[in-house]
């Protein structure tokens, strides 16, 4: 689907979400089996798209989505983009793709008259170091605290009444980025019976994501009352839990390259 983006950013508000360290196998297997209610209804068909990450690990992979390049379609390109930073000889910018003269998207939206406010999740967005204000800094207002990491159970529902806080503060469009951590580990204690000593796997990453749907209809909700929204979802990467011996992320695995992808418009009012 070719996707006209410069019918849309100035009309519509913004929504990313990246469902930090999500598989795209979990992701797949929770949808098809219905424990995913609110995702189903709003992906596509009721699917997620199946692509590859720009990174392998948060840090590389963010910093490529924050500049235009999203995670790439699973099969022979090239792909248009949605955004796309003004770059000569780039041969993935087409006529939908909206073109900002700046070095990361965040920069170009707020030129266009966009508040961009990021909810930060894992240590990348904590603030807490140089390093860890380099992405956030990217945004016009940052938010982040102890209860939206990833050692939180009730992290991604704290990290949803903080954006509802900060985008009912905005005035005019918004361009809302929340970076989840619920996925991520330890998430162990998002599964029903399960100790620290039981530690994470497949079942309680596909736990984690049940925990995430269970609120991630109030983001739609949210970016969809003042004017429509155009949302894209997707995992920044990957991770291992045993497969080939590997466990983690940050390595050239097929679970750690191939992630989920939505991105749909949201009519005004129908989230509520």
């Amino acid at each position: 689907m070719t996707r006209d983006m410069n019918r849309i950013v100035g009309s519509h508000d913004l929504l990313l979400v990246t469902l930090d360290t999500l598989r795209h196998d979990v992701a797949d297997e929770l949808l098809r089996a219905g424990r995913l209610p609110n995702l189903a209804r709003a992906l596509p068909g009721g699917r997620w798209e199946r692509r590859h990450s720009p990174g392998s690990f948060t840090y590389a992979a963010h910093a490529a989505i924050l500049a235009g390049f999203l995670p790439t379609p699973a099969a022979p390109g090239p792909h248009p983009r949605l955004f796309a930073a003004t770059f000569p000889g780039s041969e993935t910018t087409g006529q939908g793709t909206w073109v900002f003269d700046a070095p990361d998207l965040p920069t170009g939206l707020a030129a266009a008259g966009y508040r961009t406010i990021c909810v930060g999740g894992v240590g990348f967005f904590n603030k807490l170091t140089p390093l860890g204000s380099v992405l956030p800094g990217m945004f016009a207002e940052s938010h982040w605290e102890p209860g939206f990491g990833v050692t939180s159970p009730t992290s991604f529902e704290e990290q949803v009444a903080c954006a509802e806080r900060a985008v009912a503060r905005a005035d005019g469009p918004v361009f809302l980025f929340v970076n989840v951590s619920a996925l991520h580990q330890p998430n162990w204690f998002h599964l029903a019976g399960a100790t620290r000593e039981h530690g994470d796997g497949a079942e309680s990453h596909a736990a984690a994501l049940e925990y995430v749907d269970r609120h991630i209809g109030r983001l739609f909700a949210l970016v969809s009352r003042e004017r429509p929204g155009f949302a894209i979802v997707c995992s920044d990467h990957g991770t291992a839990y045993g497969e080939d011996g590997y466990v983690g992320h940050r390595i050239g695995h097929e679970v750690v390259w191939t992630v989920p992808y939505g991105e749909f418009e949201l009519r005004q009012g129908e989230w509520r």
